[in-house]
């Protein structure tokens, strides 16, 4: 059974920090590319960042450039996201989701039949 366990979320200030932690199982962690979606109140599910699994390669939404960073340590099955200067419209509940296809998960945020998803940790960025 695969399993996406995301950790890290809480309640942080505006200009404030977290890193989100993904923690895979049940799959074979170096080939799949894992990314971390978000949706805020009111908002649509919105692709934040990705890594690939055959070359780490990244891509980030153009709101989170610059102060996200993602990154996968495989000998631990985890991808973490890093993110700063945090602002309110970064309030969301953030999961993470992987495949085996890399283009489509990581180029158009593409989730279908055979990627998976985890439940995901709430963000609030408040003052």
């Amino acid at each position: 059974e695969v399993q996406l366990q995301a950790s890290g979320g809480g309640l942080v200030q505006p200009g404030g920090s977290l890193r989100l932690s993904c923690t895979a199982s049940g799959l074979n962690f170096d080939v799949f590319a894992i990314a971390w979606f978000r949706q805020g109140p009111g908002k649509e599910r919105e692709g934040v960042s990705c890594i690939a699994g055959s070359d780490a390669s990244t891509n980030y939404a153009d709101s989170v450039k610059g102060r996200f960073t993602i990154s996968r340590d495989n000998a631990k099955h985890t991808v973490y996201l890093q993110m700063n200067t945090l602002k309110p419209e970064d309030t969301a509940h953030y999961f993470c989701a992987a495949s085996n296809r890399s283009p489509a998960l990581c180029r158009d945020w593409y989730l279908g039949l055979g990627d998976f998803a985890g439940q995901g940790t709430l963000v609030t960025v408040s003052s």
